[in-house]
């Protein structure tokens, strides 16, 4: 059976990872697998970031993935672009003729659903990687979005939701029936974070964090949806009680200037190190007293799921999917989203609290082993068994 993957992004960001393990793991005997994917210019990568990508097409392509990438395919509205992308997604559907098309992310999946369905492909499958419903855009711009989104569901066979969370969003806001979603976890690669052979001790040497500091840190893009800028708020109030706290940010994004300039007029420019993109993450979380995730919106967090699998305590906004992965009181805390009291006051509760850090850590390290990569590919291909045999 012919597969085609469609996604805009494809950096080291979550959905383009969740993509990038599906099409390397699913049964090549079974699945000719294609993933056709934008150059992702928006990511603004660093040259580390892009050689990881790199690496990753070249695993991909050494697996059996044939990729093909449309240079039109980029994730803000450009309708020149758009267009344009729009008729050469229609034009590899109808050369290839695949059986399946699965689509990721919101743009990808409204362009690439309605292509499919117009050059009459059998069956068609959407992931959206969490949603857009709030925490991206304006209250006109959402409604278009939610709008397209209830539009295009109506020729979309099933829409694979990565939490329950999710998926409850989704139907609330009639986006389409309950019976058309499945939830399927994102499978996360968790082999480096359970064996972690770095000292954290000499990791946090070499990143010249000063003995006995207090680490808390967080990874993700630096864009207004991940919530950092009140995770620095709350850092200049932790610092105030706790001075030798250490606040460590891992992560490209837009807006690494203006939080050094913030950090600089909080005064605690010495406290916050912006780490950029690196292939070791794993080797620097090591050093995380704390693992902390502010997001204002999120479709799961597989990053949450990785600091668990190495013992860290979480603290997490209430919000999305990650109400999915963190047990308030159990494996970390919740606090409200763009609250940057809470998140103070949460960060000084764990640090003031070492036996209920260790507590909710090896608990979070029994809870991780749910989220694996193999339990993801084989849900993945029973629902594309379920959907062709449905279409026989």
């Amino acid at each position: 059976m012919k597969v085609i993957h469609v996604i805009t992004r494809f950096d080291k960001g979550g959905s383009a990872e969740n993509t990038y393990l599906t099409v390397l793991g699913l049964d090549k005997k079974k699945y000719e697998v294609y993933l056709v994917r934008g150059l992702s210019p928006d990511s603004r990568m660093s040259r580390l970031e892009a050689a990881g990508v790199e690496e990753n097409l070249a695993e991909a392509e050494k697996s059996g993935v044939r990729i093909i990438t449309i240079s039109e395919l980029v994730r803000n509205i450009n309708p020149a672009k758009d267009i344009k992308a729009f008729f050469r997604l229609m034009r590899i559907f109808r050369h290839e003729k695949p059986d399946i098309v699965h689509t990721h992310t919101s743009k990808a999946g409204i362009l690439g659903r309605w292509a499919a369905f117009l050059v009459k492909t059998s069956i068609i499958v959407h992931t959206p990687h969490g949603h857009i419903f709030w925490g991206y855009f304006n209250s006109w711009k959402t409604a278009v979005f939610i709008f397209l989104e209830r539009l295009t569901a109506r020729i979309t066979d099933r829409i694979i939701t990565l939490t329950e969370q999710e998926r409850k969003d989704h139907v609330r806001i009639a986006v389409a029936a309950e019976e058309k979603f499945a939830v399927i976890h994102s499978g996360v690669d968790l082999r480096n974070f359970l064996d972690v052979s770095v000292d954290p001790a000499d990791m946090r040497e070499t990143l010249e964090i000063p003995r006995g500091s207090f680490v808390v840190g967080t990874a993700g893009r630096l864009t207004p949806v991940k919530g950092q800028r009140y995770l620095i708020e709350a850092a200049a109030k932790v610092i105030q009680q706790v001075p030798g706290a250490m606040f460590v940010f891992l992560g490209d994004g837009e807006l690494l200037a203006g939080f050094t300039e913030t950090a600089s007029v909080f005064g605690i420019k010495d406290h916050l190190k912006f780490l950029g993109w690196r292939p070791d993450v794993a080797d620097v979380m090591s050093t995380f007293d704390v693992f902390v995730l502010p997001s204002l919106n999120e479709g799961m967090g597989k990053v949450i799921v990785e600091a668990m699998a190495m013992g860290k305590p979480i603290i997490a906004s209430k919000v999305g999917g990650i109400q999915d992965l963190v047990a308030h009181g159990e494996n970390g805390l919740l606090v409200p989203p763009a609250d940057s009291e809470a998140l103070a006051y949460a960060i000084l509760d764990l640090y003031e609290n070492p036996d209920k850090r260790k507590k909710m850590g090896e608990a979070g390290r029994q809870m991780a082993a749910e989220y694996g990569i193999d339990a993801m590919l084989r849900k993945i291909e029973e629902l594309y068994r379920a959907c062709l045999e449905t279409h026989k």
